[in-house]
């Protein structure tokens, strides 16, 4: 075997095989190494959606249509011509980008911070609904796995935050506004102008502010449910 990887300088621990829907076959192993942690001293708050993957508190998103991109045409012919073999190397093609972008987005979050806070946004409990399919093209499950490992290995905080009100309350003045987005029907309102202090509100920036908010510690001394 080619070890294109410099495996051979570490200690495997376990190993497997798979085959990925294209037909070809990975070899897997865990190996152990050495903890190096991060220099990074950020703290970022995380909020999961599905036109953007991730919106993180500094204004930086992960956009979820990147991984379809160029793609789409394509994956729509081969289904009209019920071409099954086309169709399942598209799909390995697609979820070959979510997982390099969710890879590289999340190692570069890691190296920067010290502290990352990520709602708790359930993609078990959607896939359920008629969400589904873009629940599971976002990548969230994945994205938190990989936050997960990474911040563990590299010592820094990682933790969930309960999503509870984060989108309704303002992340100003940290009231619930008579103004805020209620609902389901409030689900397509990506702006909106508290009408407690005036502020004007983009949806995912002002969630994401409350998530990291509540990882601090601040957020529920602001907010009544009443």
């Amino acid at each position: 075997m080619w070890d294109s990887y410099g495996l051979n300088q570490y200690k495997f621990r376990s190993g497997s095989f798979n085959e990925d829907a294209r037909g070809r076959w990975y070899f897997n192993v865990v190996v152990d190494v050495e903890v190096e942690p991060t220099k990074g001293q950020d703290s970022i708050g995380i909020d999961l959606g599905l036109t953007d993957t991730a919106t993180c508190s500094d204004g930086i998103k992960l956009e979820a249509g990147r991984f379809y991109r160029g793609l789409e045409e394509k994956l729509a012919i081969a289904q009209r011509a019920r071409n099954k073999t086309q169709v399942k190397t598209i799909h390995a093609k697609i979820a070959n980008r979510r997982k390099d972008a969710l890879h590289k987005f999340s190692r570069t979050l890691v190296n920067r911070c010290g502290e990352i806070y990520v709602g708790n946004v359930s993609s078990l409990k959607l896939v359920k609904t008629t969400m589904a399919k873009s629940v599971l093209d976002a990548g969230w499950g994945q994205l938190k796995t990989m936050l997960d490992y990474k911040c563990a290995h590299a010592g820094i905080v990682f933790k969930e935050i309960d999503e509870a009100y984060i989108t309704q309350t303002c992340s100003d003045c940290g009231c619930l506004p008579e103004s805020r987005p209620k609902g389901i029907a409030g689900l397509g309102i990506r702006e909106w102008t508290c009408s407690g202090c005036g502020v004007t509100h983009d949806r995912d920036i002002n969630a994401v502010r409350n998530i990291l908010a509540a990882g601090h510690g601040r957020l529920a001394v602001g907010i009544s449910v009443l």
